[in-house]
């Protein structure tokens, strides 16, 4: 299995950036066009991306101000072997936040290109949390 890893420190309180990668209304200004659930284990997610990219997933943990973590249930043949979450790690100055996609099956295209989309929208999360960026959904990778 193949994973995906990003780490990155984020200048913000650990609430500010849980809720950026946990709750519907702040992850449309980072990743998916549309959103909804509710961060409670056991609830299921939509990520809205286009027509043809109408994903969903389980929210597997959810642990305020520290965790949220998301099976995939409804989304590709690449994808729906895969988890992905959130850890936040208090730092003096802010969180780091530890990103981890796994369960990939084949190091393929899509593997390597969402590895890349990643890292570029991890880098959107922290200037949305630190700075109010919002990035056109349009403009996203």
């Amino acid at each position: 299995m193949y994973a995906i890893y990003h780490d990155l420190p984020i200048l913000a309180a650990p609430k500010m950036v849980f809720d950026a990668v946990s709750q519907p209304e702040h992850l449309v200004n980072w990743w998916p066009q549309v959103c909804n659930g509710v961060p409670k284990e056991g609830e299921i997610y939509n990520f809205f991306f286009t027509e043809a990219y109408d994903w969903y997933g389980q929210v597997i943990k959810s642990v305020s101000e520290h965790s949220f973590h998301i099976k995939m249930t409804q989304s590709d043949q690449d994808w729906d072997p895969t988890s992905f979450g959130f850890d936040l790690q208090p730092e003096e100055k802010g969180v780091r936040l530890e990103f981890w996609h796994t369960g990939w099956l084949v190091c393929n295209h899509h593997y390597r290109r969402s590895s890349y989309c990643w890292a570029i929208l991890l880098k959107g999360l922290k200037d949305y949390v630190e700075k109010g960026v919002i990035i056109p959904f349009q403009e996203r990778e």
